[in-house]
């Protein structure tokens, strides 16, 4: 055999079994994501986020999350958070907020962002972050799981950690639209057609019963949507009158069909647009 035949084949049985991830350098960010395939720790060099106190209209929430969150990175007991409710009322982004507090108040805590699709390796990075020895905000945006979906037995890794435990050195933060993980109606389905109804959505029911904090987030009324667009423009120094401001947003939702904090925003960044100012 030659040796361009021999180099071809110890290529490919690199590719199909890569060599292990070395643990990475924690210091050189304050953010990782996780990418599998093969598997690393990216560092972000800059988190995209809002500050805590221009998300309005959820104050208790916030607090209750950044509470939960110092006495993580100060090594007390904290619980897992589901952070559950309606869209673009700031779940992802109270998250990234509290994160960038925390830091503020010179705590060390990184931000690990996992995607869904990745669970199924959440093992492997649980083992890496354990032998750190910092402290890890494990986050997950728009969990959910589908009729036959297994990857929520992966997350109970996480949640419950199997024989070794989760990490002392990692909490866990989740977002999703829905409280169970699962649609409703998928609910109502396998309760209606299985020959045990209590036992058939049991398991993933109770994954949500897992985190040890709920956090809800409901559509804003009108006077909040109006004051997030306010606390905006008041801190990146756009000027326009409120009867032009109320009439302009108002017409920018129902074009939308919806208010909320991401709607907001999105005015909001027309708004700085036309007045030429950057955000």
């Amino acid at each position: 055999m030659t040796d361009d035949a021999m180099t071809r084949i110890a290529e490919a049985l690199e590719r199909l079994a890569p060599a292990p991830l070395e643990t990475p350098d924690f210091d050189t960010a304050e953010a990782f994501v996780w990418h599998t395939a093969p598997d690393r720790l990216e560092p972000v060099a800059q988190v995209n986020r809002v500050p805590l106190d221009l998300l309005l209209g959820i104050e208790r929430t916030k607090a209750t999350l950044l509470d939960n969150t110092l006495r993580f990175a100060r090594g007390l007991p904290a619980n897992n958070a589901l952070l559950w409710g309606a869209r673009g009322m700031g779940k992802s982004s109270a998250v990234k907020a509290v994160h960038a507090e925390i830091l503020a108040k010179g705590e060390d805590l990184k931000l690990v962002e996992l995607q869904r699709e990745d669970l199924p390796s959440v093992g492997r990075l649980l083992g890496h972050l354990r032998r750190s020895q910092h402290r890890f905000l494990l986050f997950c945006d728009d969990l959910s799981f589908g009729h036959d979906d297994q990857h929520y037995k992966s997350l109970k890794a996480v949640l419950d950690g199997g024989v070794e435990g989760r990490p002392a050195n990692v909490l866990f933060y989740a977002t999703s639209n829905r409280r169970h993980l699962m649609p409703r109606d998928m609910i109502e389905n396998e309760r209606s057609t299985a020959i045990n109804p209590s036992e058939a959505v049991e398991e993933k029911v109770s994954l949500s019963d897992r985190f040890g904090l709920w956090l809800g987030f409901h559509p804003c009324s009108q006077d909040e949507y109006l004051d997030m667009i306010r606390g905006y423009c008041a801190a990146h120094g756009v000027e326009v009158d409120d009867e032009t401001l109320h009439a302009e947003a108002i017409e920018w939702q129902a074009t939308r069909g919806a208010r909320s904090g991401r709607v907001a925003w999105q005015f909001f960044t027309d708004l700085a647009g036309r007045h030429g100012v950057a955000v």
